[in-house]
């Protein structure tokens, strides 16, 4: 009979056909290559069966490794749960834990709630990572992904953290200079700070009045980047108007630095813990989630933020 293969091997392979490589997944395992290749070629021998397409440019997962991709994650959650299901308490999370962020929130925001969460649970291990673009939870084997923004997709699950939203908001060197806009399409003659990031559409934005009615403009201007910091301090700096989480600019709202622009009119884009279907019920990603809306709560992202 064929030794059972351990659910660190099926670690090990569900990361390779995620990366599609062998030296990618060594990387985020914090492994050699060489080890990868030798842990995958005895899940094969112990399975009886071929489970990647080897070629000197890529590494490409056959039809039946696919089958056993699908039940590893399934083996994987079910362990992951007992572990859970049995701990000492429900409330005491353990094991490893991938969280993901956008650039500039990952960093100042949800960088110190992980060091706070671990802190707390010294039992987990996170890997924390932040991207400028919108990450598949599910394919890209997250655990949990902190979002601004509430275009959430239906097949996943989500849990509110906190409330937030943008503003429109310049210098006023700026205003003194260009003067100040009475409606949102007298925004299309101004220099706007573009920001292409994550599932934010470029250069148009959508906004909401007091009166709960929405309204989009096309803006455009001489400056754009991917990193809201980077636009933020531009617009710090007199070079146009920017929309910008309040739980980002708060402070230059404080300090004058910066000017609310038509300050009738915001966008919702709160704080959301987004995580796969399939974690819906695990005990571990639960009371991060609710670490996190403590966190939010206690003021951590910032004045502003509630």
């Amino acid at each position: 009979m064929n030794k059972l293969p351990t659910p660190d091997d099926l670690r090990v392979f569900i990361t390779v056909v995620r990366k599609s490589s062998f030296s990618a997944a060594a990387d985020e395992l914090g492994s050699s290559p060489a080890y990868i290749s030798k842990r995958i070629r005895i899940l094969e021998e112990e399975l009886s069966t071929r489970l990647f397409k080897r070629t000197t440019r890529s590494v490409v997962v056959t039809e039946e490794g696919e089958r056993v991709y699908h039940w590893a994650q399934r083996i994987l959650d079910d362990i992951d749960h007992l572990l859970q299901e049995v701990s000492i308490t429900r409330q005491v999370p353990r094991g490893a834990m991938r969280i993901c962020s956008s650039f500039g929130f990952g960093r100042n925001v949800v960088g110190p709630a992980i060091s706070t969460l671990i802190a707390r649970y010294p039992l987990l291990t996170v890997r924390f990572e932040v991207f400028d673009r919108l990450v598949d939870v599910a394919s890209e084997g997250f655990d949990l992904d902190i979002r601004v923004g509430d275009e959430i997709a239906p097949h996943l699950h989500a849990r509110r953290l906190a409330s937030n939203h943008r503003v429109l908001c310049a210098s006023p060197a700026y205003l003194q200079r260009r003067g100040h806009p009475h409606a949102l399409s007298d925004l299309a003659q101004h220099d706007c700070l573009v920001i292409k990031e994550r599932d934010h559409p470029f250069g148009v934005w959508k906004l909401r009045n007091d009166n709960g009615e929405e309204q989009t403009v096309k803006v455009t201007g001489p400056l754009s980047t991917n990193h809201g910091e980077v636009a933020v301090r531009w617009a710090i700096d007199g070079r146009g108007v920017v929309l910008r989480s309040i739980w980002d600019i708060g402070q230059y709202l404080e300090s004058g630095q910066l000017v609310r622009v038509l300050p009738t009119y915001q966008q919702e884009a709160n704080i959301w813990a987004v995580y796969p279907s399939r974690l819906s019920n695990s005990a571990k990603v639960r009371v991060c989630v609710e670490f996190l809306q403590e966190f939010f709560a206690d003021g951590h992202a910032g004045r502003d933020v509630q």
